[in-house]
């Protein structure tokens, strides 16, 4: 009888190892690479795969699958967009409502954060190469000085245009309002907010930004790899050509879609780097945008349809952008549930607690979503 239970337990040991096993190796990757293609809409997407004009992101998408993600909150511009992609959070959470109302996350909300704080700082690296100047990267610290009622009357009434660096101006690019009047004790004080990422990107390895080319990004991305190829990792990749391109000729052109396939070049670049490194088989690698495009237009007052294309085959359902960073965290192993704040975004990874949000056709009046703030010309990042 002993014997019999014996056998009967070796018995079930096999049938269930071997899923036990694979689900070891496919639950924790070693390494993510999030991979942004800035303002780049899923219907151009679709059209260049359909086309054999992305065969990187085919052969990716071949591996695991693409999935649609709407914005459903926050502007659909690139300060809200990343921010929210980054954190899992809405802007009622980060502060970040566009690219003229923002703040400075908060501490430790960060993808970035969160990983280096489960898998220990000097484990893990956590690097960033990022293609824009400014609303994606930049790292403007916040603080506050005295009023002058002189200076500040006309600052509180400019916008000021982004001046070019090295020659380049960046397409688009406008800077807030510059700061609020705060009293405290009798006292009137000007308070300037710092940019999305400042306190994310103290807790990165590597932080670089401003690099406008994609095949700069490609670049720096390649020479990081290579720097941090023995340490687990997890990568943000943004390339800018997109939007850039779009700003300029138009949803439209032939340069936008032209951007989009120079996009799918520095990814299949990361690609052969990864498996020239043997490390290809232990990476996720996410592919989205923050927002789209209007049709026909060269801007994105309302562009709420991008997308995910992925080579994980446990990504099973849509999303929207607040989904992204439970995605990969969930992918890392943490348990979401103990994550405070509650994440606003779900894991992509298993089914919906809740329906899936969709974009409508047209902006809803009263909602955030592509919403500018008053008194002050849309910004076209």
């Amino acid at each position: 009888m002993h014997k019999m239970l014996l056998w009967l337990i070796m018995l079930g040991l096999s049938w269930t190892s071997p899923v036990f096993a694979e689900n070891q190796t496919v639950d924790k990757p070693q390494n993510i690479i999030l991979m942004g293609l800035d303002a780049c809409h899923r219907d151009h997407v679709k059209a260049l795969l359909k086309d054999d004009k992305l065969p990187n992101l085919k052969k990716l998408i071949a591996e695991g699958t693409m999935v649609d993600i709407d914005v459903t909150s926050g502007a659909t511009d690139t300060k809200a967009g990343w921010t929210q992609i980054l954190t899992g959070y809405k802007p009622e959470i980060t502060g970040v409502y566009n690219n003229g109302k923002y703040r400075d996350v908060p501490a430790g909300y960060s993808v970035f954060e969160r990983l280096k704080a489960n898998f220990g700082g000097d484990k893990f690296a956590a690097v960033a190469v990022i293609g824009k100047k400014g609303h994606c990267g930049e790292i403007n610290e916040p603080f506050k000085r005295p009023y002058d009622p002189v200076k500040d009357d006309v600052e509180k009434k400019s916008v000021k245009k982004g001046k070019k660096k090295d020659g380049v101006k960046q397409p688009g690019f406008k800077s807030k309002t510059l700061g609020h009047v705060v009293e405290e004790n009798g006292q009137k004080f000007m308070v300037f907010e710092g940019s999305p990422y400042f306190t994310m990107h103290k807790i990165c390895d590597e932080w670089h930004l401003g690099l406008m080319e994609d095949v700069k990004v490609g670049d720096k991305a390649v020479e990081m790899l290579d720097k941090y190829k023995d340490k687990p990792f997890f990568f943000f990749v943004h390339c800018a050509e997109v939007d850039h391109s779009g700003h300029k000729y138009g949803e439209p052109s032939k340069e936008y879609n032209d951007a989009i396939i120079s996009g799918d070049t520095q990814l299949g670049r990361l690609i052969e780097k990864l498996k020239s490194l043997n490390l290809y088989d232990k990476t996720k690698i996410y592919v989205v945008a923050d927002h789209g495009f209007d049709v026909g237009e060269k801007h994105h007052k309302y562009a709420p349809y991008v997308f995910l294309a992925t080579n994980d085959k446990r990504v099973m359902r849509d999303g929207t952008r607040a989904d992204i960073t439970p995605t990969i965290l969930d992918r890392f192993g943490l348990d979401l549930s103990k994550i405070e704040p509650k994440l606003d975004g779900e894991s992509l990874l298993v089914a919906a607690t809740k329906p899936v949000e969709k974009a409508p056709a047209t902006k809803p009046e009263g909602t955030d979503v592509g919403k500018k703030k008053k008194g002050k010309k849309a910004a076209t990042q």
